[in-house]
């Protein structure tokens, strides 16, 4: 059992399954931890989502999703402080130690921020395709994040993504850059994701991960594959550890060599494998775990304060 005490499941893996039916499923395979998006929480409201978990005795590694702090509007802006600061007082409920931050797109592109898969835009908004200026607002937003996030114990976790996905999602998209924008902060206060589907091609991505060890900033390491050929839709090219193009041994030991010892999430968005039975998904992520990326994790942490 050791060898999954790390393990966490994202509910975008098995993101059919109900919030009830994710926790059974995730409890039944016999993991500690379970990372939650914030559209299975509402399904069934907060407080009825809190007893639930409490009742699972599963812990919340992590809650998705914050972020889309692009908007070039005042009322866009005031907007997303408001949903971001709701998203922060849901995690300290649930007990989640961070809230992943996706900081969105270019203004008039950027898809609905509940959107988990796909999305159409959100329309027109001031501020176009300037992407220097959106990354200046993302700035700004996490300034005035930053406080209440501190006042409620959540971390802000800022997740670069790939860069085809800049224009829709998140204008950060190597690791170095997630690290510059959390630099003014506390890191406990503001720390970085490491997706390997999002980072692995980055060439400065040992040196990166090297550096956010250094500063104490790796709040959550995220697995899953990049398949080929990418999906029509290219934020489904998620796939099984082993089933793509990622060198998972050497991430992980850049990982643990930064001396990163916290829960591991298996985040996948695949249609093929959101249509498979959920038991039969979380056992296919426990043996890929258990081959590729268990074995170079760094073993000394005490997971249960997570």
């Amino acid at each position: 059992m050791r060898t999954f005490a790390k393990l966490s499941i994202n509910t975008g893996t098995i993101k059919k399954a109900s919030l009830a039916e994710a926790l059974e499923v995730t409890a039944a395979a016999g993991l500690s931890h379970i990372g939650l998006w914030r559209d299975k929480v509402a399904e069934v409201g907060l407080e009825h989502a809190l007893k639930m978990v409490r009742e699972s005795g599963l812990q919340v590694s992590s809650l998705c999703r914050g972020g889309f702090l692009t908007a070039a509007d005042e009322q866009g802006q005031a907007a997303a402080l408001a949903d971001n600061k709701a998203a922060i007082l849901e995690a300290e409920a649930l007990g989640a130690p961070e809230i992943i931050m996706v900081v969105g797109g270019l203004p008039d592109f950027s898809v609905a921020p509940g959107a988990v898969d796909g999305g159409g835009a959100t329309g027109s908004i001031a501020g176009g395709k300037d992407v220097v200026s959106a990354r200046e607002r993302v700035g700004e937003r996490l300034g005035e994040l930053v406080p209440f996030a501190i006042e409620h114990g959540v971390r802000l976790a800022l997740e670069p993504l790939h860069p085809m996905f800049a224009a829709d999602r998140a204008v950060l998209s190597t690791l170095g850059q997630a690290l510059d924008l959390a630099a003014p902060y506390p890191a406990e206060a503001v720390g970085v994701v490491i997706d390997t589907f999002h980072v692995w091609w980055d060439p400065s991505l040992q040196e990166q991960i090297a550096r956010a060890g250094q500063e104490g900033r790796i709040a959550s390491y995220q697995v899953c594959d990049f398949n080929l050929p990418i999906a029509s839709d290219s934020l489904l090219s998620r796939g099984f550890m082993g089933d793509g193009v990622i060198d998972f041994p050497t991430i992980g030991r850049w990982v643990a060599e930064a001396g990163y010892s916290g829960v591991i999430e298996v985040e996948i968005f695949n249609e093929e494998i959101w249509a498979q039975p959920h038991a039969e998904v979380v056992e296919c992520v426990k043996d890929r775990y258990r081959q590729l990326v268990a074995p170079y994790a760094n073993d000394d942490a005490d997971v249960s304060i997570l």
